[in-house]
């Protein structure tokens, strides 16, 4: 084997070819894994994501990458918008679904919008989270019989693997049949580092996959666990925090020594911290000096300065995180000094890409879709909504569009005119401008047409009122 490794080596150095993947001089100490991203996912996942955990509790940077993450992913919520035709029995939809959700967490802390924002919190940090689907009974007292229990990461344990005899296999906790499929989740039935939460200790539960929505952000094919978004940022982040930490330990103890006196020699009694006369040592404290005895010196510190390296070093380093975590670099920092209109636009539009690829492949593919999916199912099962031929129309049902929150403009006249500009010149609709910030194109009409009638009713007049448009003439007969 090795002598077969050695002839590759020197083939490759006589080919040439693709310098990467030589062992060059400037290469050799270059090993790459060439493991699976499961296997390792498994040997260092739990690591992972028990040190972006302590780093956001810890970490100022990190905590603060973390929540932008998730304010600018969900917001106050990815809300739905349905696609039903009949406007009385969308509107019956969308009053159910709004109600449902402020009871759709199963611990009751939040609603369905804040699981969202947890949900992103946690896909940033482990890379993955779960929700049961938890049926209820009617007597509960819901307006839908469902609910939702939001579980870690940590509660399905990564290296559960094993061959069961119908033969399934179980591969980091998930079960898959014959040909792939997943058919169930062995969750742990209490989080491994909770000893609030007394016996239960590694005992696992079966889940079936149809009870289960596995949230997760892949980056390689196969992939069955997911990553921490903290992984590539985890070193800097952590070596960092300790820099700072020592500076800052530095600099207050030297600013401590304001200076050191020099007396004739003499016995100290260090255990009463007082002298051979009985005199008091100096103590330490800032800016203190004392009047000296005859034949005593004083010396004062000097302290060396961080330097001017400092700042830039620690703008290099962040601007390093801040591009492993996928964030502008003042969502990081929060610093807006170096920011002017044309960088921040520019960086904003780039990080606006990936917030919006991220909603709608993940969040709303993943979560939203499935939940709206099982809501909606659950409500016609319950006799809570009457949907007229809902098997045979079932997709049309289900047809759903999700609107993230609106971003705020960087320069809101600018771009409100741009847009403006775009619909007039037919390259958008009214219907598209309005989803982009959110809303419900026909509630938003709806709610215009009201505020007008009682505008009118009342005698009030604000702003310019739209024309109504007289509808065409009928063609003239030949």
């Amino acid at each position: 084997m090795g002598m077969l490794k050695n002839l590759r080596r020197k083939v490759g150095a006589m080919v040439g070819g693709f310098e990467g993947g030589l062992s060059a001089r400037r290469l050799k100490t270059f090993h790459a894994s060439r493991a699976h991203v499961n296997t390792l996912i498994q040997a260092a996942g739990a690591d992972m994501t028990a040190r972006a955990r302590y780093l956001i509790r810890n970490n100022g940077y990190a905590a603060n990458a973390v929540e932008s993450w998730a304010g600018n992913a969900v917001g106050t919520g990815i809300k739905p918008s349905s696609g039903i035709g009949d406007a009385v029995l969308k509107d019956r939809v969308q009053r159910l679904w709004l109600r449902w959700t402020d009871e759709s967490d199963a611990e009751g802390l939040t609603d369905f919008y804040g699981q969202q924002r947890r949900a992103a919190r946690e896909l940033f940090i482990a890379g993955e989270v779960f929700f049961r689907i938890r049926p209820r009974r009617p007597e509960d007292g819901l307006s839908v019989p469902l609910q939702l229990q939001m579980l870690p990461a940590e509660m399905l344990p990564l290296n559960h693997n094993q061959l069961l005899e119908n033969g399934h296999r179980i591969r980091q906790g998930i079960e898959f049949d014959r040909i792939g499929r997943r058919v169930a989740y062995h969750f742990l039935r209490r989080h491994p580092g909770d000893i609030t939460d007394p016996g239960l200790a590694g005992e696992t539960v079966r889940v079936p996959a149809e009870s289960v929505l596995h949230i997760v952000d892949p980056v390689d094919a196969g992939q069955l666990r997911g990553v921490s978004r903290f992984s590539p940022a985890l070193v800097k982040l952590f070596l960092l925090d300790q820099y700072d930490d020592a500076e800052l330990d530095r600099k207050k103890v030297a600013a401590m020594f304001v200076g050191f006196v020099r007396r004739p020699e003499r016995d100290f009694d260090n255990s009463n911290e007082t002298d051979d006369r009985g005199e008091p040592l100096l103590p330490l404290e800032p800016g203190q000096l004392q009047i000296l005895d005859d034949g005593e010196d004083i010396t004062f510190s000097t302290p060396a300065d961080v330097g001017g390296n400092y700042e830039s070093f620690q703008y290099r380093t962040l601007l390093q995180v801040a591009g492993a975590l996928g964030l502008p670099y003042a969502n990081l920092s929060a610093d807006m000094l170096k920011a002017n209109y044309s960088n921040t636009r520019a960086a904003l539009l780039e990080f606006r890409r990936r917030i919006e690829a991220f909603q709608h492949s993940v969040l709303v593919f993943q979560l939203c879709r499935a939940v709206w999916a099982r809501w909606m199912d659950t409500a016609v099962l319950s006799g809570s909504l009457d949907l007229p031929d809902y098997e045979q129309r079932r997709a049309d049902y289900l047809d759903c569009s999700w609107l993230p929150p609106r971003w705020d403009w960087v320069d809101p006249l600018k771009d409100i005119r741009a847009e403006i500009n775009a619909i007039e010149a037919g390259l958008k609709s009214r219907t598209q401008a309005i989803a982009e910030r959110g809303f419900d194109a026909a509630m938003v009409d709806a709610e215009i047409a009201g505020d007008h009638r009682r505008e009118d009713s009342l005698g009030l007049s604000f702003g310019c009122k739209p024309v109504p448009v007289p509808p065409p003439a009928p063609a003239p007969s030949n």
